[in-house]
C-alpha cells in the first residue's frame, strides 16, 4: 500500500515540480499520516479515497485538484483540535505553493478540504466537492465488519475522552448524519452504500 500511495503521489506532483520537492512533501505527508495516535484518519484512509477515486475519475473536472484536495484533507488531525479541517487547509496551501500549484487551484483545494469539517458542500458548479465528501464517507456504507472495524479505530482516537462524553459525542454526530436527506450526494453513491450506511449507524447508536 506504501508503495502504491508513493507512487501515486510522485505521478500526481511531478508535474508541477522538482523531485526534491516532491520526494521532501512525501516524507511529511507519510509522517503526518502515520503518527501514533492515527487509527483510521492515516494512509489506509488515503488510499482507500484514491483507490476508489480510479473508478470515477472520468467524472471529475479538476482531478489534480481534487487529489490533493484527499491528500490533504486530514493531514492535521488531533481529536482535541477544533480547526483540524482549517489548518490542513492552510498546510495545504503552503505545500501546494512549493509545488508551483495554480492560486486559483489552491484555493479551489483549500475549500474542497473545508468542506469535509461539517460534510456540506460549498462548490455545486461541478461533482468534485460531492464525489470528495462521498469517498470520505464511503466507510458508513460497508459491511457491518468492515464498520465495526472503523468504530474501533474511531473510539482510539478518541480515547483521550471517557465514555461518559464519548458517547454522547458520537450519538450526536451519527444523529445529525441520519437526520440528512441522504448521507451523500451523488448518485453513485447513494445507491452503493446509502440503504448499508444508515443501518450501520443505527446500529452504533444502539449499542452506544
Amino acid at each position: 500500500m506504501i508503495n502504491w500511495l508513493e507512487d501515486n503521489w510522485q505521478i500526481l506532483s511531478s508535474g508541477y515540480a522538482d523531485d526534491s520537492i516532491t520526494n521532501a512533501l512525501w516524507k511529511t505527508i507519510k509522517l503526518h499520516y502515520t503518527s501514533k495516535n492515527r487509527h483510521y484518519h492515516n494512509l489506509s484512509h488515503i488510499h482507500n479515497m484514491l483507490h476508489q477515486l480510479e473508478d470515477i475519475k472520468m467524472e471529475i473536472e479538476d482531478l489534480d485538484s481534487l487529489k490533493f484536495a484527499i491528500w490533504f484533507h486530514d493531514i492535521i488531525y488531533k481529536s482535541t483540535n477544533k480547526d483540524n479541517e482549517e489548518q490542513s487547509a492552510v498546510f495545504a496551501e503552503n505545500a501546494l505553493k512549493s509545488l508551483n500549484f495554480d492560486n486559483f487551484r489552491i484555493k479551489k483545494v483549500k475549500k474542497l478540504i473545508i468542506s469535509t469539517k461539517k460534510h456540506e458542500l460549498v462548490l455545486v458548479e461541478n461533482y468534485d466537492n460531492a464525489y470528495l465528501l462521498d469517498l470520505d464517507l464511503s466507510i458508513l456504507g460497508t459491511d457491518w465488519e468492515t464498520y465495526n472495524v472503523y468504530i474501533q479505530n474511531i473510539r482510539k482516537e478518541y480515547k483521550i475522552y471517557p465514555n461518559i462524553l464519548y458517547k454522547p459525542g458520537r450519538k450526536k454526530v451519527l444523529m445529525h448524519f441520519l437526520e440528512r436527506d441522504s448521507l451523500f450526494f451523488t448518485e453513485r453513491f447513494k445507491t452503493k452504500f446509502e440503504n448499508q450506511a444508515r443501518e450501520n449507524l443505527k446500529k452504533e447508536i444502539e449499542m452506544l
